[in-house]
């Protein structure tokens, strides 16, 4: 369905900045070992650090856009996220860059991107309506498995002809090109309906959890999702450290090994507007929860060679289709579960609560390999995996959603 051109300028600014990211994919980690040549505890230090202390910032964030017009704090997002990262560039160039500031950096971005994605969820729930949700969510999920899919190679070619700096330029000019996508959007944008206190209270930091946690229907889908993307991001480096280590597979294969499965969440998010439509929002939540639950305890079986690097890319390419089911219609229920003068505080809350629990999660099974080695913290992770569809059984009693809600028997309630 057609959606307008306001929505293609928004999808146009989502997609330019998601090439940008994929094509920076780690490109400050990469800063830090190549040209500080920081240690495996900085680089942890600045990933997990990163998500945690911007989680902490943004907390106040979710509040403060909640009252006031989204675009133009999505606007000031990404040009806080270019500016961070041309001193990075700029830093480099002259010669003085140092790990402090890849750190306040990470910090920086990841309290942006908390902010941008509060403000753009509730902008889209505004210039969408209800029966477009679902299409819209699914371009953005489509759009981001694209980039996944292009986005590493180019950079990978960019650092080795330019340098190791050149895809943080290319990332902070994107974010300067999503910033004018936005702004072509025009058209005026409503006043939020309360007008914004003097000072944030206590009750409105609070206010995103307490919607997550008292709705039946998101309660399940929030703490079902906190804990499988804990788990599979604590593991992600784990991984790299057993491909590219003991099991000695070239850094071209490793990149092989996820780029390729990445087709999965493009076809996924293909997929997942007829499924609902077939079988119904509820039912394909959970199945599919189901379904991407069972993929990761393959990844301790992993072995050398050939058969090794074939094993990753099935368990893969079946984890990431699941997720690129998943998470369009996990984001269209939520934003319509969800009233409209507190989308971007659970928005906030939902991004700020996954990062500190992955940051604390990676944090964690980062100190259980070095005890246990990678393979076994993957296989223990795995493990936990497996019962986390229990958390998602409230999703089969839930009421419906109002789109997919079936019509009363006078008949199917006016168009808006």
């Amino acid at each position: 369905m057609g959606l307008g051109r306001r929505f293609g300028w928004l999808w146009a600014a989502y997609g330019v900045s998601a090439f940008g990211t994929w094509i920076a994919f780690d490109a400050l980690p990469l800063l830090a070992v190549r040209v500080l040549h920081a240690g495996s505890a900085q680089v942890a230090l600045l990933a997990s650090a990163g998500l945690a202390v911007g989680a902490v910032v943004a907390v106040p964030l979710g509040p403060w856009v909640e009252f006031r017009r989204k675009r133009p704090v999505m606007i000031a997002a990404d040009l806080v996220r270019c500016l961070a990262l041309l001193g990075v560039a700029a830093a480099h160039a002259l010669g003085v860059l140092g790990f402090a500031q890849l750190l306040v950096v990470s910090m920086v971005v990841a309290a942006a991107d908390i902010t941008f994605n509060a403000a753009s969820g509730a902008h889209l729930k505004a210039l969408v309506p209800p029966a477009g949700l679902l299409t819209a969510t699914s371009r953005f999920e489509s759009t981001t498995w694209t980039a996944t899919v292009l986005g590493p190679p180019l950079g990978g070619a960019a650092i080795g002809v330019l340098g190791p700096v050149a895809t943080v330029l290319a990332d902070a000019v994107s974010y300067l090109l999503s910033a004018l996508g936005i702004r072509a959007i025009g058209g005026g944008e409503p006043r939020p309906a309360r007008a914004p206190a003097p000072r944030t209270r206590a009750g409105d930091l609070l206010d995103g959890w307490r919607h997550l946690l008292t709705s039946p229907e998101l309660r399940p889908l929030f703490l079902n999702t906190l804990v499988v993307n804990g788990l599979i991001m604590a593991t992600s480096p784990l991984l790299v450290v057993l491909m590219l280590g003991p099991l000695g597979f070239a850094p071209w294969q490793y990149g092989l090994a996820f780029a390729v499965p990445c087709l999965g969440g493009l076809l996924g998010s293909r997929l997942a507007r007829p499924l609902v439509a077939r079988h119904g929002r509820r039912r394909v939540l959970f199945t599919v929860g189901v379904l991407r639950a069972c993929w990761s305890v393959g990844l301790a079986l992993v072995g050398p060679g050939v058969p090794g690097l074939v094993l990753v890319m099935v368990l893969e390419l079946g984890l990431i289709t699941c997720a690129g089911v998943f998470s369009p219609v996990l984001a269209a229920e939520r934003l319509e579960r969800t009233p409209d003068d507190r989308v971007a505080r659970t928005l906030a809350a939902w991004s700020v609560t996954s990062k500190a629990t992955t940051a604390a999660l990676t944090a964690l099974w980062g100190l259980l390999a070095a005890l246990t080695g990678p393979r076994a913290a993957i296989a223990l992770a795995g493990i936990l995996l497996l019962p986390t569809p229990l958390l998602l059984r409230g999703t089969l009693t839930a009421r419906p959603s109002p789109a997919t809600a079936p019509p009363s028997p006078a008949g199917p309630p006016p168009s808006r």
